[in-house]
This record gives structure tokens, sequence and C-alpha cells, in this order.
């Protein structure tokens, strides 16, 4: 097969392609340009795509003994990821730009280029698992290590992407050994740390990045009951779950500690109470997408059991889903949460698992609880 390797410059994209070479296939190396600025630099374990992971993409290619290139994809980034980071967060939202990323970048824009060259696959090291059905249609499923399980970030994959997906690493039962397995091959990136936070935020200041690009306006901070308690600068820096950064200057009533609620960015205002009140009972998701053939109950609307995750490395929880349609067509996928979860923000993403399947997608448009009523909080 002939198989376009995506080489971040990290260890577990170097050692997916090395077991794609190993493997017999016609292998390509490809690092993506996300960003225009070529002085940028890695910090630690902060960063990606920056000029050190290039260097470090393009010396395991040639200790493979692979083509590489180098693809500028920059323009689609800065509008299909970092404007809808801007804009999601602008509306009150907490995104999460990996996930955009993934569905934009990596497995859309890069997989329409690979396939229009003539590759039959995309390899990446990402840790999870493409299965095929009694039919021969493909699903997604978690990795063989848990521990270092990326499905939730490829819940974005559809059928037809999957179809091309190739992850070597599926199997692998802990990142120790891709390290083992890279320093054997004479890898200079055996030992780079794992990058995290948002790339083109490398200084993890999240907030002043921001306040660079959205217009921030002074507004009000009341609890859930309506009460006023404080200023803010701009509603829009400020996430569910939130509890440092209030400045309240004053305690609650039962000294316990006050976490941010909600955010309105239209009334410019952010609600504020107890932590009990972070639990949500049931969650309603937009721009769904289903990661294989969809399961039965997605025509019929029935109900049906899973669990669901709201965070790359959060805990799947318990819960009952089903479909359905507004009065306006727009189809929502609403789920039910028996045991609650806590600290679920609008534009998350939620991933619907049944047992290790990635069942499919959705953008959080609403976290309710019953235990307090929004509408309250004029």
């Amino acid at each position: 097969m002939k198989v376009l390797a995506a080489m971040s410059g990290g260890v577990d994209s170097a050692v997916a392609a090395a077991r794609a070479v190993e493997a017999g296939h016609d292998v390509v190396g490809v690092h993506l340009a996300l960003s225009r600025m070529p002085g940028t630099l890695r910090t630690g374990s902060r960063g990606c795509c920056t000029v050190e992971d290039s260097n470090d993409a393009w010396r395991a290619c040639d200790k493979l003994g692979i083509p590489f290139y180098v693809w500028d994809f920059s323009d689609r980034f800065a509008e299909d990821v970092v404007q809808d980071f801007v804009d999601e967060y602008e509306a009150g939202r907490t995104p999460n730009p990996c996930m955009r990323c993934n569905e934009k970048i990596k497995f859309a824009a890069l997989l329409e280029k690979a396939l229009a060259l003539g590759f039959d696959a995309v390899c990446t090291g990402h840790y999870a698992k493409v299965l095929r059905d009694e039919d021969g249609a493909p699903e997604l499923h978690r990795a063989a290590d848990w521990a270092k399980d990326q499905s939730y970030v490829l819940g974005v994959l559809t059928r037809e992407q999957l179809e091309h997906c190739m992850f070597p690493l599926a199997e692998t039962p802990s990142k120790a050994e891709v390290r083992a397995e890279a320093e054997a091959r004479g890898l200079t990136v055996a030992n780079k740390p794992d990058s995290y936070d948002i790339c083109f935020i490398p200084d993890g200041d999240t907030r002043g990045w921001l306040a660079e690009r959205i217009e921030m306006k002074p507004g009000e901070i009341v609890d859930h009951e309506g009460n006023a308690l404080g200023q803010h600068e701009g509603a829009q820096a400020f996430t569910v779950g939130q509890r440092k950064g209030l400045r309240l200057g004053r305690p609650a009533a039962d000294g316990k500690p006050r976490f941010v609620l909600e955010i309105r960015p239209k009334d410019n205002k952010v609600i504020v109470g107890p932590e009990a009140l972070l639990a949500v009972d049931q969650l309603r998701g937009i721009r769904i997408s289903w990661a294989g053939v969809p399961i039965a109950e997605v025509f019929t609307g029935e109900k049906f059991d899973c669990m669901v995750q709201v965070r790359a490395h959060g805990d799947p929880v318990q819960a009952v889903a089903h479909m359905e349609r507004t009065e306006d067509g727009q189809d929502n996928l609403v789920v039910n949460l028996p045991e609650g979860m806590r600290g679920v923000a609008p534009g998350q993403t939620m991933v619907v698992y049944q047992g290790s399947r990635v069942l499919g997608q959705a953008t959080i448009d609403s976290a309710r609880s019953s235990a307090w009523d929004p509408t309250q909080v004029g």
C-alpha cells in the first residue's frame, strides 16, 4: 500500500512510520506546517508543530530512509482551528481545538490531499484501533493501552475517513515500549517529551491570548440566585468549573469557594455558585458525526445505553442517549446521566462509546442540572 505518514516530530509518529515501513508499505513522510511564524520554538513540553518538531520529523524520515516533505496548511489551520477557537470563546463556549484540528486538518485536508495524490492511507501515531464489523465496515475502538488511548480526539472521524486510516500503535501495551523501540531503532526522538496544552498558545496563557483577539467588556458576576457579587473584565475569559481568578473579595455565606456555573456573553454575565451545582444530568449535542456505521437506534430515535466522555483524559460516565429532532429540523443528541457529571461546559465535545467502540461525537450545546434553574437568574 502507498502510505502517507503524518510526522509530528514526536516519538509516536516516528515509531508508527517505522512500523509501516517494516510492514512493507511504500511510505512517504510529511510534516504539517501549521504556523507561518518561522521563529516559533518549542518550550519543553509545551507546543507542537514548531521548527524543532519539523527538524525532528526530517531526521526520523532520514533514519527510516523514506522521502520527507513539509506541507503548508497554515491558512486552513488559522481559519478552521484558530478562528473557530476564538469564535467559540466569544460565544461563551469552551472549544477543544485538538478535535477541530483532527477533524478539519489531519483527517480532512491532509487525507483529501493524500488521496488526490494517489495514497491509499494516512498513518499516524495515535493510540486507537480500526476494526471491521461482520460486513467489513470500519469501526473506531480504544487502543490496547487505555492509559494512552486517544480514541476520544479521533471521535470526529467518519466512516469514509476511517477507511483510509492506519494506526500502527493500536496494540502497543505502553508508551514505555514505544520509547524503547524508538531507541532501539536509533531514532533521536526516543526520549522527547510529549507535547501538551494548546499548540498555538505555547505559553499556556489562554486568557491573555484571547484578550488580544476578543473585545472584553466589564460586567457583573452574580450568584445562582441572581445576587450581584462583583465585576469581571470580560465574560469570555472564564470557563465553566473555574474557581480561581474570580476576585470576589468576600466569601460565600458557608465559607466555601464558588465556581463558574455559566457564562452569558450576550448579557456579559458570569454566574457562580457552590461546587455541588457543577454536576449536570443532561447534555444536548449538535454538530453530530458517527464513527463508522451508526447503530440502529440513531435512525429509530430509541434510547440506548452508552458511556460518554467529555475530556481527552477524562473518565467515561454511564449514560442513556437518544436522537431528537427539534421543531426547526435540527438533530440533537440527548444524553441523560443517571450519576451526573461535574463541570461540563457548552462547546466541549462529548464522545459516545459502547464498550471499546466509539459510536460518534457531538458538540455540547447545553448542559443542564436538575439542582438549579438557570432561567431564574435574570
